[in-house]
Parts: structure tokens; sequence; C-alpha cells
């Protein structure tokens, strides 16, 4: 039995070359176009993208994992910029993204005016409660709160020192009750339905800043949907033993909220999960991959090395500890055994307006797709 079951591996693993790097980037692709907006809190690009990743487990035929829908809503505080988005520094106009990013808790500002030179990376106006400040480079993210100042982030390479006037017109809404989804799926096992090998990612990103500018998300995380969705696709046609979960957090990007949520509100019982696989930033990997939680679980993480190394698939798989910096997080401390892992090396654009598919090499996807297809057999006892 072994023996067939090694070779229907060997001839999986051979059909699917290739199919997996197309399927890979088409979705990366589609979940980094301007429809989904950046897959944040403007233009509706969260929703949007919750729609249209519920119909693809749809249409592969996976089932809700509660049974009813698709979708597990839950609320937060999130500050956002819907609108203008203009600011000009000593009288050169700035790109938005490209040149400054306004720091997310900003409030909005409107006026034009002269700057003092606070210390050697800030020039301020105390009236308009402005502060600019110079950056290496410009990181955006999420904040819950909206503060009664503004700060605008400068590319230092984008204008001339010192700063000595300005003029700004952008603006921000905080909304107190964003409406958000988790996106969870299930297919039944075969011989041990109550066994659950569970793969997460989360699916928000940054979302826009101004009505013109918004973050791609190409690597964070279209890469590590793409790679869930085409193990899902794969699993509901070739039902396991276990059953096998998907799950795609939203509220990632503003402090793991999606996964905290689900943690504290299962749709199954978390004693029920055998093991969590949770991707983020999974586009590259010329270095391999980094395991978290690789010395919590040292028998696992064992396994996963060994069949990296028999079938040759990444470059290293080198260790972390425990850390609080995904959506595995809150299940581990819920003693739920949990992975997360993320790609190295290649490109360094991250939550920018550079992170964008067509930078994006996506070079070990099948390689990815073979590890953990490897990795749950042997956590199945196949």
């Amino acid at each position: 039995m072994k023996g067939i079951l090694a070779l229907y591996i060997i001839c999986f693993t051979i059909n699917a070359s290739g199919q997996n790097q197309t399927f890979g980037r088409k979705m990366v692709d589609t979940l980094a176009s301007p429809y989904f907006w950046g897959r944040g809190y403007t233009n509706d690009g969260m929703k949007k993208a919750a729609e249209y990743l519920a119909s693809q487990f749809k249409s592969y035929g996976l089932q809700p994992m509660d049974g009813q829908s698709y979708l597990q809503e839950f609320i937060y505080p999130v500050n956002t910029f819907p609108g203008k988005m203009e600011v000009a520094v000593n009288g050169k106009e700035l790109v938005p993204g490209k040149d400054f990013i306004i720091s997310p808790e900003s409030r909005g500002a409107k006026g034009e005016g002269s700057l003092m030179k606070a210390d050697s990376v800030q020039f301020m106006n105390q009236k308009d409660r402005l502060i600019f400040k110079l950056e290496n480079k410009l990181t955006w993210s999420v904040a819950q709160e909206a503060v009664d100042f503004s700060i605008i982030q400068v590319d230092r390479n984008s204008v001339s020192l010192p700063l000595t006037s300005y003029k700004v017109n952008f603006e921000n809404k905080f909304d107190r009750k964003f409406k958000a989804n988790n996106i969870c799926a299930l297919i039944k096992g075969t011989a041990k339905p109550d066994s659950v090998i569970l793969i997460t990612a989360h699916y928000d990103h940054l979302g826009g800043m101004g009505s013109e500018t918004y973050f791609p998300g190409a690597n964070d995380n279209a890469s590590g949907v793409s790679l869930l969705m085409n193990l899902a696709q794969y699993y509901a046609k070739n039902p396991q033993r276990y059953s096998i979960g998907f799950i795609l957090f939203a509220g990632e990007e503003a402090g793991l909220i999606g996964s905290k949520y689900f943690t504290e509100n299962p749709l199954i019982s978390l004693k029920r999960i055998r093991f969590l696989l949770n991707t983020d930033l999974a586009g590259t990997g010329d270095e391999g991959i980094t395991v978290v939680n690789a010395t919590e679980f040292p028998k696992e993480f064992e396994m996963m090395k060994k069949i990296n190394e028999e079938q040759k698939l990444l470059a290293a798989i080198n260790v972390r500890g425990k850390a609080a910096n995904s959506d595995h997080y809150f299940f581990t401390e819920k003693g739920v055994p949990a992975f997360f892992f993320y790609t190295l090396g290649g490109i360094k654009a991250y939550h920018d307006v550079f992170d964008k598919p067509s930078t994006l090499p996506l070079n070990e996807h099948e390689d990815l797709f073979k590890l953990i297809f490897a990795f749950n057999n042997k956590l199945m006892g196949n």
C-alpha cells in the first residue's frame, strides 16, 4: 500500500508541475488588481475580495465551515483616507505613495504655511498641527485610532532641504465599526473527519491612501492566499483521511484581529485541530523559508525538514521560535499546534506601492505546494 502511495505522490508531483505556478500567478494578479484596491478600507476593497474568495471556495466544492456561510463577520475601528491626497513641499508637488505617505493615525488637513525645523529629520507647523518627517523608506500600515494632528512621512530623496513651506489637502474618515469577514471553508475527511488540518492566510492588505493611490499587496499577502487557494482546489477534488479546513483572515494588518476573533468564536472546536499551517509573504524563496514555532514543535519541524531534504525542494528551512507576528499566534496561545512560514530572499518591497505582481517571482510556489502536501500526508499517517 505504501508503495502505491509513493507512486501516486510521484505522479501527482509530475502532473502538478507548472499548473501550480500558473494558478498562483493568476490569483496574485487578480487580488492585487485595482478592482480590489489593496483589499482594504476604501472602495469596498476588502468586501469585494471576501466575496470573490468565498465564491471561489464554493466553485471548488468546499463547504462553509459552520455549514451555513463562508463569511464570519466582525467589526473594529479603523482610520481611513478616502478622498483628497495632495501634498507639496517647498513648492514641489509630491507623489502619494512614492514621495510621501500619511501616517495612518493622522487626521485630515488643508492649508499652507511655513515650516520650522524641530530636529534633523522633523519639520513642523504648530498652528496647523502638522509634522513632516524624513524617511529612508516609506512603509505604510493601518491604525485603529485617529489623533488630533497629522504626520506626513517624506522620502528624503524626493525633497531638497531644509523644508521651509508646505501646502496640503487630504482627508481622513474614522470608521468606528468597520465590517470585515473571515472566510472559512472545510473539506470533510473520509476516515477521521473529526481530525482537522487547518491551512490559513490573511487576505486583507492596506487598501488605499486617497482616491488615486492603492497598495497592491502582491507578496503581502496575495501570494499566501494564492498558495492556500491552490491547495483548497486540489483537496476539494481529492478528499483526505482527515478533514482539511481553510481560513482566510481579515484584519491581520490592523493587529491580527480576524484570527483573534476566530479563536474566541471558533466555528470548529480548536481541540479538533491536528495542526495549523499559516502562510504569509510566500512570493519569493531564493533563500528558503523561515518557520515560526519551529522550536515549539520540534517533532513536526524535523518532519518538515526531512521532507525538504528528501525531495530537494527549498534552499533552506530556518528555525525561529515563538512570535506574535502573524495569524498563527492566537491559535498557539489556545493550545493549537501551529507553524507560520514565510519566504526569504528576492524583492524587498513591503507595505509600499512597489509590492506589485510584476515584481513578484513566485519562484517557489510549486515547491511550497509540494512541501505542504507531503507534510500533511505525514500528519495524517500516510
